[in-house]
Formats: structure tokens, C-alpha cells, sequence
């Protein structure tokens, strides 16, 4: 199975392909993006492997991750979706996690929770799990409001390299 292509208002979520290989890769380099997301910029070695990894949890799980664009340029944004990355967090075991990032260039003007919004709903009709969950760094209070408009609950934290990160749950709506 690939993603399935969805549309937004402003935004294309279509699988990640090679096209999308070089801004992607300059994307997971920029330090701003990376803050709270590991801490560090991604060498082009990590993000080929974790690109890789977004495009082959679809045939396993029947869901992954997206690429972001911009609906009238093409312009790659970011990219997310839903994972199992086995991180070692009993919290997450069983459940699809929620992960989103997106281009400094592209912050606040909505387009993280209107891309998962997009995804949460296909999930809903498509997965029918009864919950979802992510992870977000303590600092990252961006995210966490756009966790909150999407339905997500903080449980609580956890110890989780490089410190601490709080765990979110999303029960399916209807």
C-alpha cells in the first residue's frame, strides 16, 4: 500500500516520493526545524534513513507518513503522518503515533493542524483504531496547541532522549 493522495484547502498530502528528496533533506538539516524534534540536524545519511522509513511503514501498517505541499506551487512544506518507529516508549506500543513537521517558512498560518486534520480524519474512516498518540517535547508549545485543536489530551512525561517528552492520546471521533 502507498499514502493515498488527500486534499486541503491549501495543501496536497501525496506520498513521499525521490521528488521530494532534496527539500526534504534541507529541510531535516535546519536547526530551527529540528529544536524539538531530536535536538539536532539531520546529516543526509539520518534523513535518507528516516525518508526511507516514512515511505515503508505504509505496506506494513497501512499507514505512514505524507509529503506536504503547497496545493497551487507544488513547494514542499513539510511531512508527517502516522508511525510505529518502535522508540522503546510503552506508551506508544499498539497505537499509531501522529508526527508532523513543516518548513520554518511555513510556520503559523495553520497548516499543521489543517494537514492532520486531513490525516486524523482519513484515519478515522480508513484504520477505525479507537485511539492514536504522539509525542511532543515540553518546549514545544507550537505543537502542543495544534495537539489540543486536533483532540489530543496530554497523559503525561516521560524520560526520553534527549530528556523529557509528553505523551498525547486522540480517541477516535463520532
Amino acid at each position: 500500500m502507498i499514502a493515498p493522495t488527500l486534499h486541503t484547502e491549501r495543501l496536497t498530502l501525496r506520498p513521499l516520493s525521490l521528488e521530494d528528496w532534496e527539500a526534504y533533506a534541507a529541510a531535516w538539516a535546519d536547526p530551527r526545524l529540528t529544536a524539538f524534534i531530536g535536538g539536532q540536524p539531520r546529516s543526509r545519511t539520518e534523513s535518507w534513513g528516516k525518508f526511507l522509513q516514512g515511505i515503508g511503514l505504509w505496506p506494513l501498517f497501512g499507514y505512514g507518513y505524507w509529503s506536504f505541499t503547497d496545493r497551487e506551487s507544488g513547494a514542499f512544506l513539510g511531512n508527517g503522518g502516522l508511525a510505529s518507529f518502535e522508540r522503546g516508549l510503552p506508551d506508544l506500543a499498539g497505537f499509531p503515533e501522529a508526527g508532523w513537521a513543516f518548513v520554518p517558512d511555513a510556520w503559523g498560518r495553520g497548516l499543521a493542524t489543517e494537514a492532520m486534520a486531513a490525516i486524523l480524519d482519513w484515519a478515522d474512516e480508513a484504520l477505525g483504531r479507537p485511539e492514536i498518540r504522539c509525542i511532543i517535547d515540553p518546549g514545544n508549545t507550537a505543537s502542543q496547541g495544534v495537539a489540543a485543536k486536533l483532540g489530543f489530551a496530554f497523559m503525561h512525561e516521560v524520560d526520553f532522549p534527549p530528556g523529557r517528552t509528553g505523551v498525547y492520546r486522540r480517541l477516535k471521533s463520532g
